[in-house]
């Protein structure tokens, strides 16, 4: 068979299967793609800060509506409540992040047992790489924006120690902190006192910026798109199969051909010996 593959015919017809499988198999890469697309497009609206305050109140369920929105806080923070959280990355480097309580103006105040005549707000301000290297929060009012998140959950079964957290949990740190807390936490982009930066980004020191950017959207599999990917490579497998059939197909005609020739051959009838004459001078005698 592959004498007959060798064929000149059948080599042009298999570089012809191999550029058409090729060509259907960047259709099933397209068509791969087309499948999964974001949901939604990312708010240019959570961009543009908004107050804390008229963004999300305390005591209530963190609503997903408002995840990633650049908000605003006036506030002061309490040395005493700052606790670290490992694990961390920042450029490839495991370490810790610094939060710590913000008391948020004009925040509402929760009522009932057990609650604190002020509402705070965790506010992760910065990256080390040491615990020994974080800072103490900046004192006197502060002007915060950043990114509002929701809160993490907390590492079941972890004792962080002391002055730690296992994750910026809001249910963790309240216990911690023994505060009123809103249902959700701020990563500080800027932090203002009386004009001039104090954030993590302008000290310059060994606390770095954390810069956390809005989350890419959720994707959705567009399962039309899906079908359609798998059966190009379906097509380009049937490219080359119909090469395959019709080379063997043609080698079956070779055979039978040959086969045919020797039927025909044997069929052919055997010339009778040829009986000397009488007058042949070998029989006279």
């Amino acid at each position: 068979m592959l004498k007959t593959a060798l064929k000149p015919r059948w080599i042009a017809g298999l570089v012809f299967a191999i550029v058409v499988s090729g060509v259907f198999v960047l259709l099933s890469q397209w068509q791969f793609g087309r499948s999964t697309q974001p949901e939604v497009t990312v708010a240019a609206t959570t961009e543009e800060p908004k107050p804390l305050t008229t963004v999300l109140r305390p005591g209530d369920f963190f609503p997903g509506s408002v995840a990633d929105q650049m908000v605003t806080a006036t506030g002061t923070y309490d040395p005493q409540k700052q606790v670290l959280v490992p694990g961390r990355l920042n450029s490839g480097a495991t370490g810790y992040w610094i939060v710590s309580a913000l008391a948020v103006n004009d925040a509402p105040i929760l009522t009932g047992a057990g609650a604190s005549p002020q509402t705070w707000i965790p506010v992760a301000r910065g990256w080390v790489a040491e615990p020994a290297d974080a800072a103490a929060p900046p004192s006197g009012v502060i002007e915060l924006t950043g990114r509002l998140l929701p809160s993490e959950a907390p590492l079941p079964g972890t004792d962080a120690g002391p002055g730690r957290a296992s994750a910026v949990s809001v249910a963790e740190l309240i216990n911690v902190w023994d505060i009123s807390s809103y249902p959700g936490f701020v990563t500080a982009n800027s932090e203002l006192s009386g004009g001039t930066d104090v954030s993590a980004a302008a000290s310059g020191g060994e606390v770095k910026p954390l810069n956390i950017g809005p989350q890419p959207p959720a994707e959705k599999i567009n399962w039309l798109n899906l079908f359609y990917a798998a059966e190009w490579v379906v097509f380009a497998g049937f490219a080359l199969f119909i090469w395959w059939r019709l080379v063997k197909d043609d080698y079956r005609r070779d055979l039978e051909d040959a086969l045919d020739e020797e039927q025909d051959a044997a069929e052919q009838p055997v010339p009778d010996p040829i009986e000397p004459h009488p007058t042949d001078p070998k029989v006279q005698s």
